[in-house]
C-alpha cells in the first residue's frame, strides 16, 4: 500500500514537473514572439490605413480609438460598468 502511494506522489511530482517546463521554455516564449508579431501587424495596418488616408483624402480612425475596451471583462459584461 504505501509503494502505490509513493507510485502515485513520484507520477504527480513528474507531471506538475513536465507541465511547468513546458509553460517555461514553450509556452511563454512563444506567447513573447505572438506579441511581438501582433506589434508589428498593428504598425503595417496604421501605415495602410495612413496610406488610405492620404489616397481618398478622407479620416478613417484606428479601430481602437473608434471602439474602447469597455465592457470586455467578464465582469465589466456581467455588472454592466
Amino acid at each position: 500500500m504505501v509503494f502505490i502511494t509513493r507510485l502515485i506522489s513520484i507520477t504527480n511530482f513528474a507531471v506538475a514537473t513536465s507541465a511547468l517546463g513546458f509553460q517555461v521554455f514553450v509556452l511563454y516564449p512563444w506567447h513573447k514572439q505572438l506579441d511581438e508579431d501582433f506589434e508589428a501587424l498593428k504598425k503595417e495596418h496604421l501605415k495602410v490605413l495612413d496610406a488610405i488616408n492620404k489616397s481618398t483624402g478622407s479620416h478613417l480612425a484606428p479601430v481602437e480609438s473608434a471602439h474602447p475596451r469597455k465592457g470586455s471583462t467578464l465582469w465589466e459584461m456581467i455588472s454592466g460598468r
